[in-house]
């Protein structure tokens, strides 16, 4: 018996919809493989039809949407979900240069509009200069252009929509940390934002950001970094830079693990 599926790109990136539209057919069995494009009418309108399974990679918003739908006809749904996902930085225990590149190239990579970017870092108070420091140094390292990354030869990505864009802006200018990197714009690019002494109750905590901004939020310890992570929705990634085995194991213990050593 054949798996078929019918694939349903997102209406935001309507190029590449546009592409899958014109290879699928090219190189699949269009009687096993179909693919449907179009924007929230169409959308509703599949998802009301009576499928085996439905697989969704999106916002936790639309997951919601996407379950509620497929639950009138008990349809089973795996969701690929973002979130706010964390980075916990044990500053007296890492090399602290390797985990900002890592953190810095990772936030970079479509512009923090990925499921998995790391969302925000946790600090130990004591070790926020130092991080500052070295993501400063990292990032003038990954864009030595006089614009930085918003330089034309950079390969920073574009924000997918002026809507996204204009909310990103919005974060950036309501934050009451301290920018220390980044802030400017041009075009549909949005340059990578450093922000220091965020607290969790800014406005930069308050969802998923999805765009290139790196709160940093100092902490007292590691037992403080555990209770805000395990205060706040599961994210889908959570990473950990430490070389110390009890804070290995008291995040292993706390559900809170990921590690790079």
């Amino acid at each position: 018996m054949r798996c078929t599926c019918v694939v349903k790109p997102s209406e935001l990136s309507p190029t590449v919809a546009s592409l899958l539209a014109d290879l699928l057919p090219k190189y699949l069995d269009t009687d096993a493989y179909a693919i449907v494009n179009g924007a929230v009418p169409e959308t509703e309108r599949l998802l009301s039809l009576k499928w085996d399974h439905i697989l969704f990679t999106g916002s936790t918003r639309t997951g919601r949407i996407v379950a509620t739908i497929a639950a009138k006809q008990l349809t089973p749904v795996t969701l690929e979900l973002g979130g706010k996902s964390p980075v916990f930085i044990d500053t007296n225990n890492t090399d602290i240069e390797a985990a900002a590149r890592r953190v810095l190239w990772g936030r970079s990579q479509n512009a923090g509009q990925l499921c998995v970017s790391p969302d925000y870092v946790l600090v130990p108070r004591d070790g926020q200069d130092a991080l500052v420091a070295a993501f400063q140094k990292a990032y003038d390292a990954f864009w030595p252009h006089p614009k930085g990354n918003l330089d034309e030869k950079s390969e920073m990505g574009h924000i997918i929509t002026p809507e996204s864009q204009a909310r990103i802006l919005k974060l950036i200018s309501g934050t009451n940390g301290t920018i220390v990197k980044g802030g400017e714009s041009s075009g549909r690019r949005i340059a990578l934002t450093i922000v220091r002494d965020v607290k969790v109750d800014d406005v930069l905590m308050a969802s998923e950001i999805f765009g290139p901004i790196i709160p940093i939020v100092p902490v007292d310890d590691v037992h403080e970094a555990i209770r805000i992570i395990r205060g706040r929705p599961t994210p889908l990634v959570i990473y950990l830079f430490t070389e110390s085995a009890e804070t290995k194991s008291l995040c292993e213990i706390n559900h809170v693990f990921n590690p790079y050593d």
